[in-house]
């Protein structure tokens, strides 16, 4: 007997190839770890259901409404109550909100990616560490990259007593 998933894949594939515009649209800016330098996958089987687009390091499920979903509103909460209790956030998104006003979907999206800020600091306490914003990605040179963001000064420092080695006087 063949597993669920060995099912499904037959099925996400023709999902993929399928694609509506909005998912186009959407899955342009979610590929290549475009946000928070997350790995996002399409048409993923977890479970009975196969999800539009899928993050398993953040436990995130983006959803995909378009116009049939008015008449499954009841197969949406089941689905939601499914993947929340498997222990996954999940966003949804009307087709129209994607395609018409894509930033505050991402923006969404990077929020729900990043941690709730912690109880305020004690009198006193300082802050170190600066996150990046959420839409750049280390992985595509887009900040995160050390080498990049070195300051003149330090730069000078670390070039400063290597003499002239192998130049011309």
């Amino acid at each position: 007997m063949q597993s669920r998933t060995q099912t499904l894949s037959p099925h996400s594939k023709r999902l993929r190839r399928d694609e509506t515009n909005a998912e186009r649209k959407l899955w342009l800016h979610l590929r290549d770890r475009q946000i928070n330098g997350a790995k996002f996958r399409r048409q993923q089987p977890i479970g009975r259901y196969i999800v539009d687009f899928f993050c398993a390091e953040y436990r995130l499920v983006i959803e995909l409404d378009g116009g049939q979903h008015v008449d499954q509103i009841q197969a949406d909460k089941r689905r939601t109550e499914f993947l929340n209790k498997a222990g996954y956030q999940v966003l949804r998104f009307w087709d129209n909100e994607v395609l018409t006003s894509i930033d505050a979907v991402l923006q969404r999206i990077a929020d729900a990616m990043n941690p709730p800020h912690p109880d305020p600091l004690p009198p006193g306490a300082r802050v170190k560490k600066i996150a990046p914003s959420p839409l750049l990605s280390p992985s595509r040179g887009e900040g995160g990259n050390k080498a990049r963001q070195t300051s003149p000064l330090t730069l000078a420092l670390s070039l400063k007593g290597r003499g002239n080695h192998g130049g011309k006087r």
